[in-house]
């Protein structure tokens, strides 16, 4: 069962409410010592005093147990009434739990002297049994309520020293993930531009050169043999610009702003994307058409990129596999999603497997969903279709 826990301030209210209500009680039946001579204010105003004082026991320790003191006292010479007394002892409970060191100290030096004197003296007027009396009393008093809020003090130092101490080892750990996360990209950044990148450095160089010999032996420009270089040399610059802007992505480590010269592409370059298609497609008898449907508008920059990547993956796709025809790219802007569909000729026969083959499905799968979207891809009615449905809900930004 949960015990429901009140504010600070409303807790006090209600221990003096609680308080004076008791003490009210005890004094209707005359519940306290001498109540056949006391006057009744001589009972009433301590109660009240000390009642008064719980408000500020949080907030005024000092004040509260100094004139709390003064109060119990006169209760005690006018007539001891239970209500105050208890009061008392939660006056010194709260002055050792929300007071300084020093006034903890203070307290049990004053509460033992306290304590011992007016042992003491019962001992000295009363006998041995009247002090024993005197001494499990008074420690009832003065020293049980100043042990016990010494004790919830520093169990409650403990622990906050151990959620500070865990804060900082989970501070720490995050640290020390950031830095292996950034010395991974960083790795990875090298890895790529000293190993593809420097690949495809050669291969354009290559590519070049190439074209420079078909045209010292005047071959034109329409030749099969120069139309292929040249798309080998313009992929290949291509290629090596992507793989650029992709190390400059992660060397990136997140803390600042990324080089404008590694901007995202996104569907505003999709035209060029198409010419260079046809271009490559032209040797095996492919077409390339492209419908818009909707406004374009202002696309969420991961949403941007995803369809960007998605066309990109479905014509390479398209030039490796299909067959001879026309493949038909289709792109619907709707108010809340973008949808592509790509339609290629389907050979339907195995093609030789290259490697990473099937990589690029599972690209464009996991893309649409980091998105929140849904990607299909598959033969039907003697075409590969590819379709995916991007939300373009400023949510996705965030969720990418």
């Amino acid at each position: 069962m949960l015990v429901p826990s009140l504010p600070p301030r409303q807790l006090d209210r209600l221990i003096a409410l609680c308080g004076v209500l008791g003490g009210a009680v005890l004094i209707v039946f005359k519940v306290y010592d001498r109540a056949d001579r006391v006057p009744l204010w001589a009972v009433v105003a301590p109660l009240l005093v000390t009642a008064g004082l719980e408000l500020v026991r949080r907030t005024r320790p000092v004040l509260a147990v100094s004139l709390g003191g003064l109060a119990f006292a006169g209760s005690i010479f006018a007539g001891s009434l239970l209500a105050t007394t208890i009061m008392y002892t939660d006056l010194l409970y709260a002055a050792v739990l929300y007071g300084t060191s020093r006034m903890s100290r203070v307290l049990h030096l004053s509460g033992g002297a306290t304590v011992l004197v007016l042992s003491s003296l019962a001992w000295y007027v009363a006998g041995t049994s009247a002090g024993l009396l005197i001494v499990v009393v008074s420690s009832l008093v003065f020293l049980a309520p100043v042990w016990t809020g010494d004790l919830v003090r520093k169990h409650r130092e403990q622990a906050e020293s151990e959620r500070l101490r865990a804060e900082q080892t989970a501070l720490l750990s995050e640290m020390d993930r950031r830095e292996a996360v950034v010395a991974e990209r960083s790795r990875m950044a090298r890895e790529l531009h000293d190993v593809v990148a420097n690949h495809l450095s050669a291969i354009a160089i290559h590519a070049t050169g190439a074209q420079s010999a078909a045209r010292r032996r005047s071959l034109p420009e329409g030749d099969p043999l120069v139309e292929v270089l040249a798309v080998i040399r313009e992929n290949s610059v291509q290629g090596l610009a992507e793989m650029r802007r992709m190390i400059g992505l992660l060397r990136d480590s997140g803390g600042g702003e990324a080089d404008e010269s590694y901007a995202a592409p996104d569907l505003a370059a999709v035209d060029a994307l198409l010419e260079k298609a046809r271009a490559a497609g032209q040797g095996v008898g492919l077409d390339f058409e492209l419908t818009e449907d909707g406004e374009r508008g202002d696309l969420p920059v991961p949403v941007g990129l995803a369809a960007y990547r998605i066309v990109q993956e479905s014509l390479t796709n398209a030039l490796k596999h299909a067959g001879p025809g026309l493949v038909a790219l289709r792109l619907e802007f709707g108010p809340d999603a973008l949808r592509i569909a790509v339609d290629s000729p389907f050979r339907g026969e195995p093609g030789r497997e290259l490697p990473g083959a099937r990589a690029g499905l599972v690209g464009m799968s996991e893309r649409a969903a980091l998105l929140g979207g849904s990607f299909e891809a598959g033969p039907r009615d003697g075409y590969w279709r590819v379709r995916a449905e991007l939300p373009r809900r400023r949510e996705s930004e965030g969720r990418a």
